[in-house]
């Protein structure tokens, strides 16, 4: 079975079908997938602007993301949830929309990202987090994570508005 078919499989369904012809559910998804997103987005810049060191300076990286991270987990879980929902409520139209495909290539490098970053430089937090200057390694991911989470961002955005239908 390749991958279309799978779509067009799933797209018959009467899971999408409810979610595609709901007048509540559908715009409550879509809600909860915004605000599920500003959170974890919210989240996730604030830890990587302090590892950039645009802001919190003061305060160590390793309390940043200690008190940051439960909220930003949770946020992605239930973002990854409502996504999912809003996928399954139109996943061929979904699965040919150049801003849906680049948007998943990215989140997975941004998952890239920050799985290299937690096994590698994160480790030794204790090391360098009150040290005036943080490891170039740690701010090449803050920053790579903010570029790739905007770029996430914009593409889910022009999803609504694909050119190439």
């Amino acid at each position: 079975m390749s991958l279309s078919s799978l779509f067009e499989w799933l797209e018959g369904t009467w899971a999408s079908v409810a979610i595609r012809e709901s007048i509540l559910f559908y715009p409550l998804v879509e809600t909860t997938h915004v605000l599920t997103l500003c959170l974890f987005l919210g989240m996730t810049a604030t830890w990587d602007l302090r590892l950039v060191g645009l802001a919190m300076r003061r305060v160590p990286v390793s309390e940043v993301v200690n008190r940051l991270f439960p909220w930003a987990i949770a946020g992605f879980v239930i973002m990854v949830i409502s996504g999912s929902l809003l996928f399954l409520s139109g996943p061929v139209r979904a699965s040919q929309n150049i801003f849906f495909q680049v948007k998943m290539v990215t989140i997975a490098l941004a998952g890239i990202n920050a799985f290299v970053f937690h096994r590698t430089v994160f480790r030794w937090v204790a090391e360098w987090d009150l040290a005036p200057e943080i490891p170039l390694r740690a701010r090449v991911a803050g920053v790579s994570s903010l570029a790739l989470w905007s770029i996430v961002v914009v593409c889910g955005r022009m999803q609504a508005y694909n050119w190439f239908d």
